[in-house]
């Protein structure tokens, strides 16, 4: 098959066996470098992404990815209904649902324990999939079909030593009454209906009932035109920038919250501690890389004489520099697509593995591994792109190489 004679004079200086065994082992060095480097970056960030996406689904799928609340200085003219809002904002592919409720800070009491929670007042059967989805015990249904119930987690339960049935007192701060003996909290027994478990953080302090019944322990009268807040769920939470920028209109007769004032921090340390391991990792790639300008620049030192023999056989410079880039790049080109391909093998079975070797994750975890196609395909030919720029200054000073003066003692 025909190939431009600079292609198949690279590739045979790519595929020789080399007379200098120490540039043969810096050629092969730069190589399993670059595929070391490559299969260890693929690794340790579809594990970061595993991690960041079990956060995002456990945590974030239970809090509001936005929250919505009337302002105090709305007039009776302006006022929206809530399913006025539902409405228009549902006709934003970003937004997924659109409900209301209602949260208050409470105290659990029990014989055996007490413990403080966030309290979620829900307004309908279909809202948090997320925890019908993980029901242990019990009926998400029942914290509808009966009155002053509540939904826990197993960590609560267990802590509070509950069980289905069992009475829990709530205690509100927030809502007090005056009485001869003073300044009372209000409080109420409540029957645990249903017992969930999301293997997330937030089961420690997040507890639901009827947004009714929460209503009535915080006292809002009922005639109250200040509707509870309004939740807004969102396909992926992190889109919210764009979301609170397009329906902005929208909101400007809210107060307007999302999920990063309570949960930004934790997020923002998770992809930080991603791009140091990432730079860090990248740091073995690059110096991979700089192993091609070593081989390349002493196998331009070797071939002087065969690169002035092809330039009076009519070879111009600029085929004699892509003769040494094509060399150079085969050397990246194979390491990378090595790399990429161990890197995404190891990644998808590394529990396996870990079992294999006898690594077992404390309490039988296991890791969560997420592939992203467009980090794959920048850290692959980014590597490439990196190979390519190693040599062009050895393929420069090769192009630069003068006959007459490299043959005149031949």
């Amino acid at each position: 098959m025909f190939q431009p004679v600079s292609l198949f004079i690279g590739l045979r200086y790519s595929r020789a066996a080399k007379g200098n065994a120490f540039i043969s082992f810096i050629s092969f060095f730069s190589i399993t470098g670059i595929t070391l480097g490559i299969m260890a970056l693929i690794t340790v960030v579809s594990v970061m992404n595993g991690f960041e996406n079990k956060l995002k689904q456990g945590m974030l799928g239970l809090l509001p990815h936005i929250e919505l609340s009337y302002s105090d200085h709305l007039s009776q003219k302006k006022y929206v209904t809530f399913s006025q809002i539902k409405q228009k904002l549902l006709l934003d592919d970003r937004i997924s649902d659109v409900s209301q409720y209602i949260e208050a800070e409470a105290i659990l009491q029990t014989n055996k324990n007490i413990q403080g929670v966030i309290w979620q007042g829900v307004y309908s059967a279909n809202q948090l999939q997320q925890v019908q989805d993980n029901i242990e015990l019990g009926s998400w249904q029942a914290l509808f079909d009966k009155k002053y119930t509540i939904a826990m987690s197993r960590y609560q339960a267990i802590r509070l030593g509950l069980n289905i049935g069992d009475k829990v007192r709530v205690i509100v701060p927030k809502a007090s009454s005056y009485t001869p003996m003073g300044r009372i909290p209000s409080s109420r027994l409540l029957t645990l209906v249903a017992i969930y478990s999301t293997g997330s953080e937030i089961d420690r302090s997040l507890v639901f009932s009827q947004g009714v019944s929460v209503s009535r322990l915080l006292k809002i009268p009922k005639s109250e035109k200040q509707a509870p807040s309004i939740r807004i769920q969102l396909d992926d939470p992190f889109t919210v920038d764009g979301v609170l920028f397009s329906q902005a209109h929208l909101f400007q007769q809210f107060n307007v919250s999302d999920w990063r004032k309570t949960q930004g921090g934790l997020f923002s340390a998770v992809a930080m501690e991603k791009r140091i391991m990432s730079l860090l990792l990248g740091l073995i790639i690059l110096v991979a890389v700089f192993n091609i300008v070593s081989a390349l620049t002493m196998m331009v030192a070797e071939k002087q004489s065969e690169v002035a023999i092809l330039q009076t056989l009519g070879l111009t410079p600029n085929s004699v520099k892509q003769v040494f880039i094509i060399q150079g790049l085969y050397n990246g080109l194979f390491g990378a697509l090595l790399g990429g391909g161990l890197g995404i093998a190891f990644a998808a079975n590394i529990n396996q593995i870990l079992d294999l070797v006898g690594l077992n994750l404390l309490g039988g975890a296991v890791l969560p591994v997420l592939f992203d196609a467009s980090q794959l395909s920048y850290i692959i030919f980014g590597s490439i792109f990196m190979s390519f720029l190693a040599t062009l200054y050895p393929a420069t000073k090769a192009a630069g190489v003068c006959p007459a003066e490299v043959l005149r003692y031949e």
